[in-house]
């Protein structure tokens, strides 16, 4: 597996990246690829097939200039930005039997990353709901993944240390929530790891072996994919 630190200036920039790191391996042109990234710009992302009117307060977001995109896996909406640490796995499906199904793959991926960083933070880290990982029930990972014939990616983001109260400005509660949430306010079910970036994205490394890094990334493709469709209007409304 390939390491890929890349942390692109434009918020549609880092979406396209991550379909076009899956979509070089689908084809052949690329492989198995570990990438971490950090925007330098707060955005709202939804999930696919996620609703802007029920996730998003468009008035506050509107308000703070803080755009609002959809990215091509499901899962729930998030607020990106400094302080908030991201990973992209693409992984091939038939290298495990475990990357067989996605229950299997949930569990197989949170479980690889629950122990590296229960290691790093010397304290215990759970799955909660189906993709979440947690500190004494906080949240502070949430995850997704989209799969293709031959590769998927699972991608998933890290507090380390967000401005909490933006999360609240911009998002109302969400339409669906994890048992364990127990209708719990964002700013007192979410939590910041307080952890400095470079150890964790260390530890992801090592967890998954990404030993090389990846020197050609497919830049022209995220490109054309950011270009035209991930900064598009009929893409980010479409529902």
């Amino acid at each position: 597996m390939k390491f890929l630190d890349l942390s692109l200036p434009e918020p549609a920039e880092n979406l396209a990246a991550d379909e076009a790191l899956l979509d070089a391996a689908e084809s052949g042109a690329g492989g198995e690829v570990l990438r971490c990234w950090e925007s330098p710009l707060p955005f709202v992302v939804i999930g696919y097939a996620n609703k802007t009117d029920t996730e998003v307060d468009r008035a506050a977001c509107a308000q703070l200039q803080v755009p609002v995109l959809r990215r091509c896996s499901g899962g729930g909406t998030v607020v990106q930005g400094p302080g908030c640490l991201n990973y992209s796995l693409v992984l091939e499906i038939a290298a495990l039997p475990a990357l067989g199904g996605i229950p299997s793959t949930n569990r197989f991926i949170m479980e690889r990353n629950r122990d590296a960083l229960a290691r790093l933070l010397k304290r215990p880290v759970e799955i909660q709901g189906h993709t979440d990982l947690t500190l004494g029930g906080l949240k502070f990972s949430g995850n997704a993944q989209r799969r293709k014939k031959k590769f998927l990616l699972f991608h998933g983001t890290l507090l380390l240390d967000y401005d909490l109260a933006r999360i609240t400005r911009l998002l109302p509660f969400p339409s669906l929530q994890p048992d364990y949430r127990q209708n719990r306010a964002h700013q007192v079910f979410l939590t910041n790891l307080h952890a400095p970036t470079a150890p964790v994205k260390e530890v992801l490394r090592e967890a998954w072996q990404a030993g090389q890094p990846l020197l050609n990334p497919p830049l022209e493709t995220i490109r054309a994919l950011a270009r035209d469709r991930y900064a598009k209007a009929d893409w980010n409304e479409k529902f």
